[in-house]
């Protein structure tokens, strides 16, 4: 997807939302933005004032009246532009999913064997079969094979994904291609239900929904809007019986300039443009919402492995225990791994090579593999001589090894607690009744995850981590990679725990998963991130899913949740203190020539009254173009305490927003003067 992404300013996207800022102008679409609807409704007062002057009594005004509607028709038109170029963003993302949803054929399995059919006819619960060059007809999980995948229509990117049956892999979805091998699917969606219509829809800004925030400023903007709109009406009257003649379009130009009209053109383009960074980020967010609730997170609970750590516990060292040699270790570690085919039985063997040693791989002829289970903690190999070679964990094999009358080396504790208090984990290797040594298995945190988990605190966000490591082991990756608490041999039930006891002191979760057993700590926590490449139940019960399938994605995540935040609260900042230079501009010269000592506020020395309510009004429209890229980029985030960020934003966007509508006007009034 990153390849087809539009450029933020590319001529279709411009074209289309100049088109969609005329179209927005229905009265029925601008009244969900309260503030540019009264925008709306001044503009065209003002149009009618201009088109009839003999039937409102403006004949001499109408020039001004004229000039007063077109400034409000850009004012309206540049809020409108703002909202759709926002939404044009993400509809271009849009249409290059549709590229990728298209109708296929698909072999279902029926009594008797296979039938072709279309993909649209599929029902959740079919049963397809895939072969090598074959599109995926739909959302489904494997139930029967192993396959590599092509998902770079779904993620952007080329490297393809392995897919089986019966892990946290087992997800496949509509529209990606089977580059190997064969698989059987299970359908999991009917049509129209897919993981591609739902990026559809929530890509495509115009059907996105407000979020709690963001209703909360809108009933603020909408109160102000209200306020002045009683005090405008009030004062037309009040100033005639002072014997102060104002004309309505200009307690329309000051009603105008008096409401939050920069922050209300932009508020919906800024909370469109959050969701879009977030899917730019290749991070599919079910809501505004949960965007918004990662800028407010106090806690993150992450998985060591595969998240702080590269996932891969390879082998490292060998250790001898009691009075064996190092090369009688290793050569039994080789025997009970010369058919373990995970990454850490092949790791062995690597290291074997390594170092340059060897042993007998005949005794492997004949023998019996012994698979690694949950219950024993174990693997190895039964030979043929009757001899049993085994590893595993150290206490799983002490339990072992006694069981058949043999003895623990004594200093075998000891040097499993070694390895472990440096990061590492300790197989114990043993032959019958004989314990040899240890297996030291390395797994490296990742380059840069202390400085991350650095710049999380400065956030002032906590960081848990969970691992099923061994206390000591725990320990020491979570003082290695700076991670302020940890779990210890954690249980999914103990995830869900910790979640609940962070949320019942008032703090909002993150947390991230891919498996079965993540799903309902995912869907506990506030903001749960779950990887496209995990399960379907996984994906269901997270608000986030990371296409690229990057557990560490979620400390991007709310960072753009901060910036989002932040974001609108420094350009509702700057609005509110522009409003002020502005009161300055329009007060003055409307009162001035009826009551003189007024000329004292006109302290920017504007030319004449007309001249002061142009320019204001002028400045009042072209601010919002002006704001757009800010609105659309972001603001950028340091991550800082929330006082120095409040500072920081009162400093740049408070007294920002108040001299640059000074020297803004100013200006626009030498030029305006003259030109009237």
């Amino acid at each position: 997807m990153s390849s087809k992404r539009k450029h933020l300013m590319s001529a279709d996207i411009i074209i289309n939302a100049s088109k969609d800022s005329f179209i927005k102008l229905n009265p029925m679409t601008m009244m969900k933005n309260p503030v540019m609807f009264v925008v709306e409704a001044g503009t065209f007062v003002v149009l009618l004032m201009t088109l009839l002057p003999g039937y409102f009594g403006t004949e001499g005004r109408t020039g001004f009246n004229a000039t007063v509607f077109l400034i409000l028709l850009f004012t309206v038109l540049f809020a409108n532009f703002a909202e759709a170029l926002a939404e044009g963003r993400g509809k271009a993302q849009a249409d290059s999913l549709k590229q990728s949803k298209k109708e296929m054929k698909a072999n279902k399995v029926v009594e008797g064997g296979l039938k072709a059919v279309s993909s649209t006819d599929l029902r959740k619960g079919d049963v397809v079969v895939i072969k090598s060059g074959e599109m995926v007809p739909g959302d489904g999980e494997v139930i029967q094979g192993l396959a590599s995948v092509d998902e770079s229509a779904i993620t952007g990117e080329s490297a393809p994904v392995i897919k089986e049956a019966g892990g946290d892999f087992n997800s496949v979805t509509g529209g990606t291609r089977v580059v190997s091998d064969q698989i059987t699917v299970r359908i999991t969606n009917d049509p129209g239900e897919s993981f591609i219509d739902r990026m559809i829809s929530l890509v495509e800004g115009a059907k996105r929904q407000k979020t709690p925030n963001e209703i909360a400023l809108s009933t603020l903007l909408t109160t102000l809007t209200l306020i002045f709109l009683i005090v405008v009406v009030t004062l037309g009257p009040i100033a005639k019986y002072a014997g102060i003649q104002l004309d309505v379009p200009v307690l329309i130009s000051l009603l105008v300039c008096l409401i939050p009209t920069t922050i209300g053109g932009l508020l919906s383009a800024i909370g469109i443009a959050g969701m879009d960074r977030v899917t730019q980020f290749n991070v599919l967010a079910m809501s505004g919402k949960a965007v918004e609730a990662a800028g407010d997170i106090n806690t993150m609970i992450l998985d060591k492995t595969g998240t702080i750590t590269f996932g891969n516990r390879m082998a490292n060292a060998f250790v001898a225990v009691g009075d064996q040699s190092m090369k009688d270790v290793a050569e039994w570690a080789a025997v009970s791994s010369m058919k373990d085919e995970t990454p850490e039985g092949r790791s062995v063997l690597e290291l074997m090579k390594k170092e340059g040693l060897s042993w007998n791989e005949a005794l492997s002829e004949g023998a019996e593999f012994i698979e690694f289970k949950a219950e024993t903690r174990m693997s190895g190999m039964d030979l043929q001589d009757g001899r049993k070679v085994r590893k595993g964990a150290v206490d799983a094999v002490k339990k072992w090894v006694a069981a058949q009358g043999g003895s623990i080396p004594n200093d075998l504790e000891q040097k499993g607690n070694a390895i472990a208090s440096e990061g590492g984990t300790p197989l114990a290797v043993a032959v019958d009744q004989q314990i040899f040594g240890l297996i030291y298995l390395k797994d490296t945190v990742k380059p840069g995850m202390r400085e991350r988990f650095d710049q999380l605190r400065k956030m002032g966000i906590k960081t848990i981590m969970c691992t099923g490591d061994n206390p000591l082991t725990a320990a020491t990756i979570a003082r290695e990679a700076g991670v302020d608490d940890f779990i210890a041999e954690s249980t999914p039930e103990d995830k869900i725990a910790v979640i609940r006891r962070e949320q019942a002191e008032g703090k909002l979760v993150a947390m991230t998963g891919d498996g079965t057993n993540d799903a309902p700590a995912l869907a506990q926590a506030d903001v749960g991130l779950a990887m496209n490449s995990g399960t379907t139940a996984a994906k269901e019960a997270a608000n986030m899913v990371d296409l690229d399938s990057d557990p560490s994605k979620i400390i991007e995540v709310v960072a753009i949740g901060k910036q989002l935040l932040m974001t609108r609260g420094a350009l509702t900042t700057f609005s509110i203190a522009n409003d002020i230079a502005k009161y300055f501009a329009i007060i003055p010269a409307m009162f001035m020539l009826a009551i003189p000592e007024m000329n004292v506020l006109n302290i920017m020395g504007l030319g004449t009254p007309t001249s002061a309510i142009i320019s204001a009004l002028i400045f009042n429209a072209i601010i919002i173009p002006l704001l757009i890229p800010i609105a659309m980029k972001g603001v950028a985030y340091k991550p800082m305490g929330s006082a120095q960020l409040l500072s920081r934003n009162l400093l740049i966007y408070g007294v920002g927003g108040m001299i640059v509508p000074f020297v803004g006007i100013k200006l626009i009034d030498l030029v305006v003067h003259v030109w009237i």
